[in-house]
């Protein structure tokens, strides 16, 4: 699990204020935050998931703990990402879209379409672009 004091990147130069990184740091940078955008997207999945096991599919109410545990997880995870801002989010959607597709194939056994996996291609095309793309502020 990621440290909370890891600086994370969304954009051309860390968040933080510090100088740009340089091409090899930002890679490790990069792969930090998707990491990170990953493990925030299994725990509101898992958090949502599990309410649906027992409203939909007749399981044991106590899923609802653990559920409310996940969805707890998927908060203080928000809480590492480097700023609570609206293009961290756009960003964490496209990873959110695939990692959701993922489960679909996974745990629901269900096999992704051609299209689901050109949309979730496009929202991580999408957030490659929000992330690399350069900042005036």
């Amino acid at each position: 699990m990621l440290a909370a004091n890891v600086e994370l990147s969304v954009g051309a130069a860390p968040l933080s204020g510090n100088s740009a990184i340089d091409g090899e740091n930002r890679v490790v940078v990069l792969l930090k935050t998707f990491g990170l955008f990953t493990a925030t997207a299994v725990a509101e999945i898992v958090g949502c998931y599990l309410p649906y096991l027992w409203l939909k599919r007749g399981q044991s109410a106590w899923l609802l703990i653990p559920a409310a545990l996940s969805l707890a997880l998927f908060v203080w995870l928000l809480s590492l990402h480097p700023h609570a801002a609206g293009r961290v989010y756009a960003a964490y959607g496209g990873v959110y879209v695939a990692t959701a597709l993922l489960w679909l194939w996974a745990v629901d056994r269900i096999q992704p379409t051609a299209t689901d996996l050109v949309g979730a291609a496009i929202c991580v095309v999408g957030m490659a672009v929000i992330m690399l793309g350069p900042r005036h502020v």
